[in-house]
């Protein structure tokens, strides 16, 4: 009895002692270097905010946060990596409205749901409608007065079939009950080029791609994505706006996250860094330069964005039936 006694005492020592050692160490976070992933090549929209939210982190914090472009695989290389990393709160990743679009269409080795911890949102996206300036119709009424009447002599533009901008214009044919043709390319500088030149009519481009064309005149732009105007475009109305509900949701939304089974108090610690960011001026200048609206949300209120967006892709493709090139 009495051995059962000390080996027990020494198994609640043990047991004890972790926690307290677990507790500090939450405490002293973070006590070393941070790596934050961004699944995309260097020079995008995601490399200039981590790299914004990296230098702030490390100001505050005193402690390095080394960024890491991981592209490739459709987002999935810099994606798995963070999902296979240990949940210290050392490794985060940095992503865009492709997280809970890819597993849709490609057969990702993680769940975008299950295998991560939200921590907070940076900044949402949004997409805008744009026209070469041959169009004829000059707001979005008239454009889809055009699009029911003639739409065989429309072709879309897209960045690559399965792209958001893709799931835009077969939303778009869905709520309007037209049928424009999708023209796949590889990349959003391709399907730009041919629609300054014409070989396209129009374009659901990202608003950073955008806003130099429309800025310049060369494209027409009829409306945005999402529930609120840009800043960087105040005159240009929102889909519903305009008249066409239902289009909100087709934007997304870039967002930190970290492995599943991170601590709470180490996620919310990050989350509450980042909302502090959101405040000042200039971060929120380099948001709006790239094209995006500052979003503060909590790690449950990121959460349920994630799954909103999951199943409205989801939705979209099914309806759509849309099959990847081969």
């Amino acid at each position: 009895m009495k051995s059962f006694n000390v080996v027990m005492h020494m198994v609640t020592s043990v047991v004890l002692m972790a926690i307290a050692g677990f507790a500090a160490a939450q405490q002293v976070y973070p006590s070393k270097p941070i790596r934050f992933i961004t699944p995309y090549a260097a020079g995008g929209t995601t490399s200039v905010i981590a790299r914004l939210v990296g230098h702030k982190l490390t100001e505050s914090w005193g402690q390095q946060v080394l960024i890491d472009n991981r592209g490739g695989g459709n987002t999935m290389i810099g994606t798995d990596a963070l999902a296979k990393s240990a949940p210290d709160g050392y490794t985060i990743i940095l992503v865009g409205g492709a997280h809970v679009l890819v597993p849709l269409l490609y057969k990702a080795p993680y769940d975008p749901i299950r295998d991560f911890a939200p921590v907070a949102t940076v900044g949402s996206g949004q997409f805008v409608l744009v026209l070469n300036p041959s169009v004829p119709a000059n707001n979005l009424q008239e454009f889809i007065a055009l699009a029911k009447s003639n739409a065989a002599q429309l072709n879309h533009a897209s960045a690559g079939s399965g792209s958001l901008g893709h799931l835009a214009i077969e939303r778009f044919n869905s709520l309007v009950g037209v049928r424009i043709q999708n023209i796949s390319y590889k990349g959003a500088g391709p399907a730009l080029t041919d629609l300054l030149g014409g070989q396209v009519q129009m374009y659901f481009s990202t608003t950073v791609t955008a806003i130099p064309h429309i800025n310049s005149g060369k494209l027409k732009v009829m409306a945005i994505t999402g529930e609120k105007r840009l800043p960087a475009l105040p005159n240009v109305p929102t889909f519903a706006e305009a008249g066409l509900a239902g289009m909100a949701k087709l934007g997304g939304y870039y967002g930190i996250l970290a492995p599943a089974a991170t601590p709470k108090p180490i996620v919310d610690k990050l989350s509450a860094e980042i909302g502090k960011y959101l405040a000042q001026p200039d971060f929120q200048e380099t948001l709006v330069s790239q094209g995006l609206t500052p979003h503060v949300a909590s790690p449950e209120q990121y959460a349920a964005l994630l799954k909103e967006g999951l199943a409205t892709n989801a939705s979209i493709i099914k309806n759509a039936n849309i099959k990847l090139e081969q």
